[in-house]
C-alpha cells in the first residue's frame, strides 16, 4: 500500500468515526427533546439556578454571622424608627404642623 492510500484510508475513518459521533449526538438531543417540552426545561433550569442561588446564600450567612446580625438589627431599627424617636421625645407629627417662627408671629 502506498503512503498516500493509508493517509486516504485513515481519513476516510476518521470522518466515519467523526459522523458517527455527530449522529449518535443527534438522536441523544432527540430523545433529549422527546421526553421534555421547553417549558420545562427552561423551568427545571431556574428552579436549578435558584436552588444554587439558595445553597451559596447559606454558605456566605453561615460565613458572616455578625454582619448578617447587623444587617437584621439594622432593618429592625429602620422600622421601628417612628416608635423610637416618639420615646426620646423627637415626635415627629407633632411638629410637623408647627414651625417655631409661624408660632411667633401668631402670638
Amino acid at each position: 500500500m502506498s503512503d498516500r492510500r493509508t493517509r486516504m484510508l485513515e481519513d476516510k475513518y476518521l470522518r466515519e468515526s467523526a459522523r458517527a459521533l455527530v449522529e449518535a449526538d443527534i438522536e441523544h438531543l432527540k430523545s433529549d427533546f422527546s421526553h421534555k417540552s421547553l417549558g420545562e426545561r427552561a423551568f427545571d433550569r431556574v428552579r436549578e439556578g435558584a436552588a444554587d442561588l439558595y445553597e451559596e446564600a447559606i454558605d456566605v450567612a453561615d460565613d458572616n454571622r455578625g454582619a448578617l446580625a447587623a444587617l437584621v438589627a439594622a432593618i429592625v431599627v429602620w422600622f421601628a424608627r417612628n416608635p423610637i424617636l416618639d420615646v426620646l421625645g423627637f415626635d415627629r407629627e407633632a411638629n410637623d404642623g408647627r414651625d417655631e417662627y409661624h408660632g411667633d408671629l401668631e402670638r
